[in-house]
């Protein structure tokens, strides 16, 4: 008994028809404005993150460090609060908000307890460092 083989070869399709556009992505401004303007939400967390990092680069770690995150919480209150954010809109709606809940929080929290001086102090993170050997 020979092996049956299939030959019709199935073609991709021209265009895809299956994969919808997440909820909230159509532009926020009407198509007659510019680009920056017609996607202001993206054009604002990218200008804060910009700035973040040029107060980074001016050795200021930290600062820039939580404004960055920031930055990402911005993001999230934004893709939460207006029904057409643009190219914010990644995923679904409850998606994007939680990744960029914990990246924003993530950056900000670890800025905030960066060492040398940090501006928040746990105290069992001492304890966990003095385990691995280092002391502060």
């Amino acid at each position: 008994m020979g092996v049956v083989r299939n030959r019709s070869r199935r073609r991709p399709p021209r265009e895809t028809t299956g994969t919808l556009p997440p909820e909230g992505s159509a532009a926020p401004a009407g198509r007659a404005r510019p680009l920056p303007v017609r996607q202001w939400p993206i054009t604002l967390v990218t200008a804060v993150v910009a700035g973040g990092l040029l107060i980074t680069a001016a050795d200021r770690f930290r600062a820039g460090a939580v404004i960055v995150g920031a930055a990402l919480l911005l993001a999230a209150l934004l893709r939460m609060l207006f029904p057409e954010v643009g190219m914010l809109a990644v995923r679904s709606r409850f998606t994007d908000v939680s990744v960029l809940c914990v990246l924003g929080g993530a950056i900000v929290l670890l800025a905030l307890i960066a060492q040398p001086h940090p501006w928040l102090h746990f105290p069992f993170l001492d304890r966990m460092t003095g385990l691995l050997g280092r002391h502060t």
